[in-house]
């Protein structure tokens, strides 16, 4: 959740990734899928009492291009889709917040590391922004469900360095398919939990 300054160690990094983004939209975008036939059982269940999010944002396995690493994972920011990369051509897709239009995140980093029900403290960019809904977090939110993190945390660095972007819970779940966060990817808590449980530290993530 920090401003983009300080997102990629760098520029060649988001270089690599705006030159890829064409081609990962065009094998990733929703019209070029084809609905998995593999089952879907093993996925969280659907749909959740009071979540109003659509349908496609729930987890779902789909076909994807072959040249997807499998264990890695892909964004498309303006589709609000996350990608798992299971195996070659298929991936479980997800529904995600993103960055408002002058928040949104893009680049290349790895899962740097994990938490469960993690602590939380807004960035001074977030407080020089919003004061009145952040100046009183300054010194940090214990983890829980009221914590804005929600349920998981899955940590972003670049360069070895931790870029203040969080894949993560959200106590706002009908937030989900819109672009209206910090910079962060926001999931509902039930479709984070899976994405932790199934991805590795050290895993590659690309943001388009």
């Amino acid at each position: 959740m920090m401003h983009r300054r300080t997102l990629i160690s760098g520029g060649f990094a988001l270089a690599v990734v705006s030159f890829a983004a064409p081609r990962a939209q065009a094998a990733l975008a929703p019209s070029a899928l084809a609905p998995s036939t593999l089952s879907q059982a093993a996925l969280p269940a659907g749909p959740i009492p009071g979540l109003s999010i659509a349908p496609e944002f729930y987890p779902t396995l789909v076909r994807v291009g072959a040249e997807f690493e499998p264990g890695s994972i892909h964004v498309l920011s303006s589709k609000h889709f996350l990608y798992l990369i299971t195996a070659r051509r298929q991936a479980i897709r997800y529904g995600v917040a993103v960055g408002r239009a002058e928040l949104v995140w893009r680049g290349r980093a790895v899962v740097g590391r994990k938490a469960e029900w993690p602590s939380w403290r807004p960035t001074p960019e977030m407080i020089a922004r919003n004061p009145a809904a952040y100046a009183r977090h300054a010194g940090g939110m214990k983890g829980g469900p009221g914590n804005p993190l929600g349920a998981r945390a899955i940590y972003l660095y670049a360069g070895g360095r931790d870029t203040a972007i969080r894949i993560h819970g959200t106590t706002e779940p009908n937030s989900i398919g819109r672009s209206v966060s910090n910079g962060c990817l926001r999931m509902v808590n039930d479709h984070v939990i899976d994405l932790y449980d199934r991805v590795a530290e050290g895993a590659p993530v690309f943001v388009y």
